[in-house]
């Protein structure tokens, strides 16, 4: 449980380090038994997906952790991290708002990075 609260803290870093925009944690724990937390950002362009994708890999890489599977880099428009207790999305804005997975898993509890 730990570890999924220090893995949420360092991606939030990371995508901000990158301006990611509106980096939502949704806590799953009691819905769902595919991760912990959802953490969902938002970047303006395809290149601006990929460094945020880049920067989070590299600094949980350097903390250890593993990613399990990246899907969508190639095309930059929604890029899924999955490191088991957390899944990251890192969307273009209008894919994010398409998509609207805050919406889908509104039964998780939102919680700001304060609260971790």
């Amino acid at each position: 449980m730990n570890n999924s609260k220090e893995m949420v803290k360092i991606t939030v870093k990371a995508l901000e380090e990158k301006k990611g925009e509106d980096i939502k944690i949704i806590n799953i724990e009691g819905i769902s038994i595919i991760a912990d937390y959802f953490i969902i950002a938002s970047g303006t362009n395809v290149n601006q997906v990929q460094a945020m994708a880049d920067n989070v890999q590299e600094m949980l890489y350097k903390a250890g952790y593993e990613c399990r599977q990246v899907e969508g880099y190639q095309s930059g428009n929604w890029i899924l991290l999955d490191y088991n207790d957390i899944i990251i999305h890192v969307f273009c804005t209008e894919d994010r708002l398409f998509y609207d997975l805050e919406r889908i898993w509104r039964d998780g509890k939102l919680i700001s990075k304060e609260e971790l």
